[in-house]
């Protein structure tokens, strides 16, 4: 039997029992239905009229192996950077600089890629990286979009590794800016040690080039451009062309090779203009698409690797009515600068391209993501996202005063990077008439093997002029010959060879009172030819006075600087290949072109050729830029010798005269 309660508590509990349910019945609220309190906005993002820019700091775990040196102790990291549109204008291509500067190596960035194209992981952490939209490249204004932050903001997670921390440090970067033109940023704030944010401005004073506004970015302008148009679309595939146009004066492909990766599972049907290196399908069959085109004929695709590697078709596919028969096709990978054919500056291939789910309409493309190309001792391009741009015209295919218009397109931009230290591909020796001693390429220009009977950091040897004509290999026994020669001590441990395919001498061969001349010599040490081969030279103080080439092409560039641009005469434009010896105890011989250069002094007179105004600045061979040697000839005693001999001989010459006129007078 329960407990009993007394009559008087009964009435109490009745009362308060009633109490509370008339309080809770009551509402005295200001018409907010959310009983939670929301949470303030981020410091500064209420006044931002502009770009928001944040960073945060997550986490860190040491990594192993675990060591005792704490500069070389490797820590696991993750963070996030946020972008949000606050102000009244799309955001077309956002891109975002981090300055990163603890040996970070990124390792992911979900939602961005990395501007100059790299892949992950990749070292960013000596002067911070650049990344854009992958997934969303266009940031909305809540005008636009009613405040939806799924279309004005977008957060990218890293993942990575740094290194020279303690525990308790948190690896912030020393700044975030928005990299767009027409912005300004002032120096991220840091709230705390786990976060930093900047407002972003439109810059008052940046002109617009163009002030007509479109949906889309205007084409930018790079050393190279690949677009990638959308012809024709169906639900589940859709046609595209690829147009690759050499931009810059000295840029070059030559059996190019271009890769992309593709972001939502797509695969290769067939293609028009160019073609795959691996054809296989099983990675269709056992993958994704296997198992949504389940009666599909997989024999007939083309390629299934979500990492491509397509080339040009030679010119012998050229009219084939099932692969070629495409305007700009099928020239073996060749791309030359205007400079020397117009029509040869561009390629352009074909693909049909089949999706998967969800992308299942005409409009759901997406792009090709990490584009790269290369060719063969050409330049090295790094190449931007792929961004939207206005979609490109065609003209009537019958003529007449019309044009149609793709469906869609995206530019990639890609420009010229300067070779590091010893990754070079053609190098340059350097000779003169007033100096016997050549100054050949620098030790590894072109990179080296691990020898121990060489030394990699060595100075190159000084040789004899005749030492140039055959390979590294057979120029011992002449170095030690010209170091005895010129009273020089040889190197117990010898440098190491320059390992370049190609090589050029620049050999000053003459100065006179109005004018000099150079001897220009191309060594071709590789086993291959080079068609319709190019080289350029820089010469900063001696260029205007160009004057002619005698056995090759030649003209003064007006698009680059001080440069003057050399090919081969027609028929004469092949630069052979390394041969054998004319038995098998000689030397191989190198294939060569040679032609003398000259120059008047009509608009340099100041110069002084023997003080090295007559050699290059930067040497470039089909597009790269060649290793310069780390000094020139100098004007050697002996020479100096003569010249002051025959000074003096000149003198006395002429005070001889004067007294014999005086005499007979």
């Amino acid at each position: 039997m329960g407990m009993k309660v007394p009559w008087r508590w009964r009435r109490v509990l009745v009362f308060l029992i009633f109490f509370i349910g008339i309080s809770h019945g009551q509402d005295y609220g200001t018409g907010d239905y959310d009983a939670t309190p929301e949470a303030p906005p981020p410091p500064g993002m209420d006044t931002c009229n502009g770009v928001y820019l944040t960073y945060s700091f997550s986490s860190k775990e040491k990594e192993l192996p675990y060591l005792k040196n704490k500069t070389a102790q490797a820590w696991a990291f993750t963070s996030e950077a946020s972008i949000l549109n606050t102000g009244t204008e799309e955001i077309q291509g956002w891109k975002l600089f981090v300055g990163f500067h603890h040996n970070e190596i990124l390792v992911s960035a979900d939602g961005a890629v990395l501007l100059e194209g790299s892949d992950f992981p990749s070292p960013v952490g000596k002067n911070g990286t650049t990344l854009a939209g992958s997934t969303m490249p266009d940031l909305q204004t809540a005008i636009d979009t009613a405040g939806d932050f799924t279309q004005m903001q977008v957060r990218i997670q890293f993942k990575g590794t740094l290194f020279g921390l303690t525990a308790k440090q948190a690896p912030m970067p020393k700044n975030i800016k928005l990299a767009n033109d027409g912005y300004i940023c002032p120096k991220a704030k840091k709230m705390g040690a786990t976060f930093m944010y900047s407002c972003c401005k439109k810059d008052p004073k940046f002109k617009v080039k163009d002030k007509t506004k479109t949906k889309y970015l205007p084409r930018q302008y790079g050393d190279l451009s690949m677009v990638y148009d959308v012809l024709q679309a169906f639900g589940n595939n859709y046609q595209a062309q690829v147009t690759i146009d050499n931009n810059n004066p000295l840029g070059r492909l030559d059996h190019w090779n271009l890769t992309w990766e593709w972001a939502r599972g797509e695969f290769i049907y067939n293609m028009r203009g160019a073609y795959t290196r691996v054809k296989n399908y099983d990675g269709c069959i056992y993958g994704q698409a296997g198992q949504y085109y389940k009666d599909f004929d997989f024999s007939q695709v083309l390629n299934c690797e979500k990492k491509p590697t397509i080339s040009d078709l030679p010119a012998t596919f050229k009219n084939d009515s099932k692969v070629g028969k495409l305007p700009f096709c099928c020239r073996n990978g060749s791309v030359v600068p205007t400079v020397m054919d117009e029509n040869r500056a561009r390629s352009i291939f074909q693909l049909q391209v089949y999706k998967l789910p969800p992308d299942m309409t005409r409009t759901a493309i997406t792009p090709p993501m990490k584009w790269k190309i290369n060719g063969n001792i050409n330049p090295d391009y790094q190449c931007g996202p792929p961004i939207r741009i206005q979609p490109t015209e065609f003209p009537d295919p019958m003529g007449l005063q019309a044009t149609s218009t793709a469906m869609a397109t995206w530019q990639v931009i890609c420009n010229i990077t300067r070779p590091k230290p010893k990754q070079a591909r053609c190098c340059v020796s350097f000779s003169s008439y007033y100096n016997d001693s050549v100054i050949p390429c620098n030790t590894c220009a072109c990179g080296c093997d691990e020898d121990k009977k060489c030394n990699p950091n060595g100075k190159a040897l000084l040789l004899p002029s005749e030492a140039l004509l055959v390979p590294f290999e057979n120029r011992t026994l002449k170095a030690k010959a010209w170091y005895k020669h010129i009273k020089r001590k040889y190197p117990s441990k010898p440098p190491c060879p320059d390992n370049c395919g190609v090589s050029i001498n620049w050999h000053v061969n003459g100065d006179y009172k109005d004018g000099w001349s150079a001897r220009i010599t191309l060594f071709n040490w590789d086993d291959i030819s080079f068609e319709d081969w190019f080289a350029a030279f820089r010469l900063d103080k001696t260029a205007k006075g160009f004057e002619k080439v005698y056995s090759f092409n030649g003209s003064l560039l007006t698009d680059v600087k001080n440069t003057v641009f050399i090919h081969g005469l027609e028929g004469l434009n092949f630069l052979m290949g390394e041969t054998n010896g004319s038995s098998p105890r000689d030397p191989k011989v190198p294939g060569k072109q040679q032609s003398v250069i000259s120059f008047k002094k009509k608009y340099t007179s100041k110069i002084d050729i023997k003080k090295g105004d007559g050699y290059p600045s930067r040497v470039y061979f089909n597009g790269e830029e060649c290793a310069l040697p780390k000094d020139i000839p100098r004007l050697s005693g002996a020479h100096k010798s003569i010249a002051k001999f025959l000074s003096v001989m000149f003198i006395a010459l002429c005070t001889l005269a004067l007294l014999m006129t005086d005499f007979f007078h």
